[in-house]
């Protein structure tokens, strides 16, 4: 919530109970699904009035250079 706060609008979080924790937190209730950066792990945008853009994935999910591809699937493109 702080890098949020400081201007951060790019999230890339691994674990289930993480990425439901993160979702909480930011408050985000609805997503716009992007892209597929991995199989079973889509790039996603946050809907409101300043977007997030966020790369949710379990444990189970996601190649080994999953971050490097998820960052590059996002818009902003810019950490």
């Amino acid at each position: 919530k702080g890098l949020a706060e400081r201007g951060v609008r790019r999230f890339v979080v691994a674990g289930g109970e993480t990425s439901g924790a993160v979702m909480a937190a930011l408050q985000v209730s609805a997503l716009r699904i992007g892209e597929k950066i991995d199989p079973g792990v889509p790039a996603t945008v946050s809907i409101g009035t300043e977007p997030l853009a966020l790369a949710l994935k379990s444990g189970n999910f996601g190649t080994p250079d999953f971050l490097t591809k998820a960052f590059g699937a996002m818009p902003g493109n810019r950490p």
